[in-house]
């Protein structure tokens, strides 16, 4: 029944998802290809697990994962390749849930791990429909259907694996035996061949599931950089001792030099302003109303922007400051550290997601800016006054849940009193 149940995930939401990526094209429907081998490596394990007993070796279990762990470790790599793609926030919305597909590994709750995965991807998907939903309405069945495909999972997981994975046979399986093909058929791809992941993942595969036996604590393996990792929040990691955590592409080379070039470069609409160190001389002049500027891992540099622009991303960028004279769109900010930006005429959204230290100096044209925060700290938004000077206001970081008679949700912010 589990296996049933599985397939019909992937015939079901899972193929409309792939049916509308291929409709949309692009990087979204080669992404697509890695997601449906993803569930078919996930659908021959749990056909394994359904003729087997559980290996009593927990390496045994990481070589019978490896199939899907390795093409998880290609999905998201697909993701960092393509950061400039038109549809980075289709790949983005992928590969921040798809280890969803690791609840294989965690007890005693399952469940609320795929559900938590979801929502990780959440962020994206609304962006997908911020973008496109007057423009495409296929954009917006791409979001329903991969929603729906993992709340689907969620739904199977907790019906079929409530508390961990179930082993149903009584044989262990051997470790030099490949898991058999599944009994039930899959649909055929839209596409004719599933993509293999590039030679250069193979260090980003191996160390995927590397601790898969941890049970509940997969979780904190399956995120980039915990706070305790972060040099900026631990002085003491830079004061000998251990050394910095480095993830999957971070710069290698000493004092935080950047591992490729640096950019500054107009690529028909959008200019790209990427791995530059210690530049504060970086402008961009002329900017036009459907111009983008996409800002990627700069450090210590500030960029000058003269001219109406669309919008502005600011992507992996450190102690980097931006000045813009106005925005038609929005300021958006993302894994970034200890960044700022000041405008001097109108912006109407600014977004801050995945960044610690943001200072924000708005202008008197900008009062009525939108300001969107997810999983940020120490963000700060400067007020100009009517004598020239700025008043100072936090965004709040910290919030009160509590249930309501009507058993409802009612947050409020809780106020740091200092």
């Amino acid at each position: 029944m589990s296996v049933l149940g599985f397939t019909d995930i992937i015939q079901g939401a899972l193929t409309q998802y792939a049916q509308v990526s291929q409709q949309i094209g692009g990087d979204v429907a080669q992404h697509s290809q890695q997601v449906l081998q993803a569930f078919k490596a996930q659908l021959q394990f749990l056909e394994l697990a359904s003729q087997s007993s559980k290996p009593a070796n927990p390496n045994d279990l990481m070589i019978f994962l490896k199939p899907t762990s390795d093409i998880i470790a290609a999905i998201q790599d697909f993701r960092e390749k393509h950061r400039t793609s038109t549809f980075f926030n289709h790949l983005s919305a992928i590969s921040e849930s798809i280890p969803a597909l690791g609840w294989v590994a965690v007890s005693p709750a399952p469940a609320p791990y795929v559900k938590e995965m979801n929502d990780a991807g959440q962020f994206y998907t609304n962006r997908v429909l911020k973008d496109w939903k007057e423009k495409d309405k296929r954009h917006v069945d791409w979001v329903k259907a991969w929603v729906q495909t993992l709340t689907e999972l969620q739904a199977f997981v907790k019906q079929h694996h409530t508390t961990g994975l179930v082993w149903s046979g009584k044989t262990a399986p051997s470790a030099g035996v490949p898991p058999p093909p599944p009994s039930c058929p899959l649909p055929p791809p839209p596409m004719d061949n599933f993509g293999p992941p590039g030679p250069d993942s193979a260090d980003v595969r191996s160390a995927l599931f590397a601790e898969i036996n941890q049970g509940a604590n997969i979780t904190s393996n399956l995120k980039k950089v915990t706070s305790d990792m972060q040099t900026h929040k631990n002085p003491g990691l830079k004061q000998g001792g251990a050394a910095p955590y480095r993830g999957p592409g971070s710069n290698a080379g000493s004092g935080g030099q950047p591992d490729k070039p640096p950019v500054f470069a107009q690529d028909g609409k959008k200019w790209r302003i990427e791995y530059q160190t210690r530049n504060h001389n970086l402008v961009v002049e002329n900017a036009e109303m459907n111009n983008v500027v996409y800002l990627y891992k700069c450090t210590e540099c500030t960029i000058t922007i003269r001219g109406k622009i669309n919008s502005v991303v600011i992507d992996a960028c450190k102690k980097t400051a931006i000045i813009m004279d106005s925005v038609v769109a929005a300021v958006e900010f993302i894994n970034c550290q200890s960044v700022q930006m000041q405008i001097f005429g109108k912006v109407p959204t600014i977004s801050i997601d995945k960044t610690d230290g943001c200072q924000v100096y708005l202008s008197q044209d900008s009062l009525d800016v939108e300001v969107v925060t997810s999983k940020s700290s120490e963000m700060n938004i400067l007020i100009p006054t009517s004598g020239g000077d700025y008043i100072e206001q936090p965004i709040p970081e910290q919030f009160k849940t509590t249930i309501t008679p009507n058993k409802t949700l009612k947050t409020i912010v809780v106020e740091n009193k200092g």
